[in-house]
Parts: structure tokens; sequence; C-alpha cells
């Protein structure tokens, strides 16, 4: 395809609640937006670093500025019969995941329009329904996470995953265990600890966890091995992940069980999908992750989630848990089985008031501008 022109945009969604971590709160999520126009056929993609470069190196802001100026005049007008060749368009750059993704995406949601076939068969899915997690962040108290959790189990989650963080870890899932001895919990450190937190971390080992999502250091494998051979607990890798090559040393040294995918993470849905078969072929798990989309995003990781080694309950969330009005429309929602469905009728897409309303910044680009 060719892709005539594209539309950048910067955006800020108010949520509902603040979501804490081990690194800060976010009070507004913070995503690059873009829009492409190929002939008739209009399309649009998220990606979601969140405002500060603390999730990751990358923040939105600069995220945007990168789209901008220096990606995307490298696509436009130009011809891409695969999103690898956009990826291969971009590989002069270094690092910048998220906002090579942003590029990389909309070229397969532009695909999907064009072929009139929806994306998770693009990508190899099929029309499975998908589980979703319930997830706590960092909450006002004791009692609170408590009252979350207690109707997560009550409307049927399969799992629940907890953020920790220090003076929010130990003591708090040992009041979480007390409360539900049988329930299907995980942790998620966001990168807050180092391998002088071994003993702590053996202390987890008690709360029988399904495993404890990215402990250290964000761009680290080598001490995740070692903390994977010292305790019992499976280790996830998150943050750590930003393509393929680094999955391949990671499960070569059996650093890790699991592996949590995110399209933006990656740089983009085809090293996602090679992210899952190197998963699948050496036997370890993978489960979509999210970075609070909104429905433009939240979907096309639902779509992802379709491929069949995605074998954990994802971090999928209806629109209603985060925003009072999602940006993208028509809004996510969970079934009564706590699952997702694939899309057969099209891609939730901006509303044009709202869009308007939380833009921070955009760019139009177009060839020779």
């Amino acid at each position: 395809m060719k892709i005539d022109s594209l539309e950048i945009f910067h955006v800020a969604m108010p949520l509902i609640y603040p979501w804490r971590t081990a690194y800060g709160a976010d009070y507004d999520i913070h995503s690059v937006l873009v829009k492409a126009r190929s002939g008739d056929h209009i399309a649009w993609s998220e990606s979601t670093p969140l405002q500060m470069p603390a999730y990751s190196p990358e923040g939105a802001a600069g995220a945007f500025l990168n789209v901008a100026e220096y990606f995307a005049p490298r696509i436009v007008g130009r011809e891409f019969d695969t999103a690898e060749d956009v990826s291969t368009a971009l590989s002069i750059f270094k690092g910048n995941q998220f906002a090579k993704a942003a590029l990389e995406i909309v070229w397969w949601t532009l695909e999907s329009k064009i072929q009139n076939r929806p994306l998770h068969e693009l990508l190899g899915g099929t029309a499975r329904e998908v589980q979703a997690g319930a997830d706590f962040g960092i909450q006002d108290s004791f009692d609170m996470l408590l009252g979350n959790i207690q109707t997560a189990v009550d409307a049927g989650f399969p799992r629940v995953k907890l953020k920790v963080a220090r003076g929010w870890d130990v003591e708090m899932l040992s009041a979480v265990r007390s409360a539900f001895p049988n329930e299907k919990f995980h942790i998620d450190c966001n990168s807050g600890y180092s391998l002088d937190d071994l003993d702590m971390f053996k202390k987890m080992d008690k709360f029988n966890l399904e495993f404890i999502e990215q402990p250290l250091a964000n761009d680290d494998i080598i001490d995740h091995a070692e903390l994977a051979r010292s305790i019992d607990t499976p280790v996830c890798l998150d943050e750590s992940v930003t393509g393929p090559r680094v999955v391949e040393q990671a499960l070569k040294i059996n650093a890790c069980e699991y592996v949590n995918i995110k399209p933006g993470r990656v740089g983009g849905l085809t090293n996602a999908i090679r992210i899952h078969d190197i998963c699948q072929d050496a036997g370890v798990p993978v489960w979509v992750g999210g970075m609070l989309e909104s429905a433009v995003g939240s979907a096309v990781c639902v779509e992802l989630a379709t491929l069949p080694n995605f074998l954990y309950p994802g971090d999928l969330f209806p629109s209603s848990r985060f925003y009072v009005r999602d940006m993208g429309q028509p809004e996510v929602e969970l079934t009564s089985t706590q699952t997702m469905r694939p899309y057969t009728d099209g891609l939730p897409e901006p509303d044009e008031e709202l869009l308007t309303k939380f833009t921070q910044q955009k760019k139009l680009i177009e060839p020779g501008a």
C-alpha cells in the first residue's frame, strides 16, 4: 500500500482514579495516535508510553516529536508491502519502540481496512474470545484494596494482578492472602527492586503467586536469571522485553517462565507475533499487556491475544474501568464471563469531539511537506 498522509496526535485522557505504581502515579493517560490515509481508506493506531519516561525510556511528548519530525516523513508517500517494510524503513533509528509501533501498527489496521478482513485474521489469530484479568494499582488502604479484590472475585475474574512498591509489598500480600487464600494472584513490581531484595522475594514464595512480573531493572535479564534460580515463584518479564532478540537471550539463560507482550513496548505487531512464536516454540506462555490505552489501542491488544500461545488472562480493560467516556468508540466491553470478543466488523476509532478535547498537539505529514 501507499501511505498518502499521516496525522499525528498527542492526547491526554483523564483517569477516573489515579494509577499508582512503583514508579509513581498517572492522573491522565498520554498516548500518540496516528491517522493514516491510503487512497479512500483511513485507519488509526495508538501507542501509549505514558506521560513521563518512567515506565520506559520513552514519554508521550518525546514519542510524538520523534514520530512527527523524524519517523513519519520516512513513511509518507512510499509503498509498503508489509509491516516489516515499515520497521525496516525506521531501523536507522535506535530504540524508541513506542514511537515506531505507532507507525507499524497503523500499517496493520490500514491493511485490515483495505482487505476488509478482521485484524486478528491478518495476525494469524482466530475468532476465539480472550480472557481478561483484574488489575489493581496501589490503593489508599488495605481495606480499599480488599474490597476491590472481592468485587473482582465476585465478578468471576480468573486472576488478579496487584501492583507492588516498597512499603506496599509483603505486608499487603499477607493481608490479601489471609482474605483470599485460594484465588490466583500475581504481582507487578515495575522494575522497583534489585537483587539486594532477595530475602524479601524469598518471603513471597509463601504466598503462592502465579508469578512475579518485572521485579528488577527495566533493561535487565542477567539479574532476573539469578533471581529465578533463587526463588520458587516463577518470574515474568515485561519492561525488559523490547524485541525478539532479547526474548531469545532471556529464554537461553532461563530468566523467566512467562513473557508479557505489549505491542507498543516491542515496536509493533510484527515483533509481537515473533515473540509469541519464539515463546511458543520454547513452551513458555505469553499474555497480552496493556498501557491503559483508549479503545483504539485496547482493541488491537484484544486482536493480538487471539493467537494460540496467549494462555494467561491479559491486561484487557473495559473502558468503564478507567474512563468516564472512552475517546475510542465503540467502547471496550467485557462479556458476562470476563472475556472480550475479537472485532469482526471494524476496529474502534476516536470520537472526533473527544479527540479535539484531549489533544495536546498534532501535526499533519504529507509528501513534500
